[in-house]
């Protein structure tokens, strides 16, 4: 296998990427079919304020993110000489518009269009998904050169293995579980081990390390400590704060914390 993108060597404590998911900037909007809140003055408030990158997932039902946004989002991204992550399931139509506008990164989740929002990972163990996504895969590579892809995976260690066999890459581990835990008190250890286990494992084979859904201010904090993802994306929590707190102080305040050392 080719080593397409390592993650940072064991012990580099790089601060990591700050992601900031506008999806939800987007959900207000359509909420009542204005033209604002503006995803586009979304994304340069969250530059301004320390973001690394702005992601959004292009739904095929485009229940928040619009075709428009797409596009609007990738030159605020280019302008301010930063990263663009654009989420997205295998699905021709959407594919195509990935191919056009030539993101830094397209991140493959699974997608139901009756779900709340994202549920687990891609499931990598069912050939027909799996099938499904290398075909992908490698239709965006043919077409987009410089496109480094990730996969939104469960830490479970036969999904990683197939994570490897596609040459992804990142992994982009899934959160939910952990975050909800951490929310309700609950014992997360056993998270924060099968974090460290597939961060160990993703580092042996170059494979970067990204981690992300339903964290917060508090629950990503145990995460930086363990000190192993390289780029983190967020997104909910932070659109809710911001009604109290406005999007630039919470974008900054978080960019912040990432700066502390934790143990």
């Amino acid at each position: 296998m080719s080593q397409r993108a390592a993650g940072p060597s064991k012990g580099d404590k790089a601060m990591p990427r700050l992601g900031i998911n506008i999806d939800h900037v987007a959900t207000l909007r359509e909420a009542r079919g204005e033209d604002y809140p503006s995803i586009v003055e979304a994304a340069n408030t969250c530059f301004i304020n320390g973001a690394d990158q702005i992601t959004i997932h292009l739904r095929e039902d485009r229940r928040h993110i619009q075709d428009t946004d797409v596009e609007a989002v990738s030159l605020v991204c280019k302008r301010h000489l930063k990263l663009f992550n654009l989420e997205m399931g295998i699905n021709q139509e959407i594919l195509e518009i990935a191919v056009t506008v030539a993101p830094n990164w397209v991140c493959i989740v699974p997608e139901r269009r009756e779900e709340m929002t994202t549920e687990g990972g891609v499931d990598l163990l069912d050939p027909e998904t799996f099938s499904k996504v290398k075909s992908g895969i490698e239709y965006l590579r043919e077409r987009v050169p410089d496109l480094k892809i990730s996969l939104f995976l469960q830490a479970d260690p036969s999904i990683l293995e197939k994570a490897v066999l596609l040459e992804a890459d990142a992994v982009e581990i899934h959160t939910g579980d952990y975050a909800r835990a951490h929310l309700n008190g609950e014992n997360f250890s056993s998270y924060l081990d099968s974090f460290q286990q597939a961060a160990d494992y993703l580092n042996s084979k170059g494979v970067g390390v990204h981690a992300g859904h339903g964290l917060t201010d508090q629950s990503v904090v145990p995460l930086l400590a363990v000190g192993e993802f390289v780029e983190y994306n967020i997104g909910h929590w932070i659109i809710c704060r911001s009604v109290f707190d406005g999007l630039g102080s919470v974008v900054k305040d978080l960019k912040n914390l990432f700066g502390q050392k934790f143990s």
